[in-house]
């Protein structure tokens, strides 16, 4: 089962949800916008994709400045309070898969935890062809 935690609005997500379709596979889509992740599975999500939860912070488009989340004095715990009280804090998309956990930017990185392979050619909202005819991945 595949778990793709999605904002609609953005183009990196629609690029790896699609990407996930393009597989076979029809995943569970969750708008985390609309349905924040428990504090639990925020954690879990970070820790099983390799990231700090530095990394997992959204700068682009969100309260990052106005609430000097770059200061580095600040705890993992602080960092992880003002993700849930303003989850646009949390970058996207994660994804989820047998195969492992993901933040799929670019979208390509989920070609790496997809359990079947590509089916068709893919191209990329912004044009950029990604997947062959074939099935193949063209730049790896």
């Amino acid at each position: 089962m595949t778990t793709i935690y999605h904002n609609p609005a953005c183009g990196t997500s629609r690029n790896t949800l699609a990407l996930i379709r393009n597989s076979g596979d029809e995943p569970t889509v969750i708008d985390y916008l609309a349905h924040p992740p428990s504090r639990e599975t925020l954690v879990r999500l970070i820790n099983d994709a390799g990231l700090s939860v530095r990394e997992a912070l959204r700068q682009k488009g969100t309260p990052y400045a106005e609430l000097a989340l770059d200061d580095p004095a600040l705890t993992d715990e602080q960092l992880l309070d003002a993700m849930l009280a303003h989850p646009i804090l949390i970058n996207r998309p994660f994804v989820v898969t047998v195969k492992g956990v993901r933040l799929c930017r670019p979208s390509e990185l989920v070609l790496d935890i997809l359990p079947s392979p590509q089916q068709g050619a893919f191209i990329k909202e912004d044009g950029e062809q990604v997947i062959d005819a074939n099935g193949r991945r063209i730049n790896p």
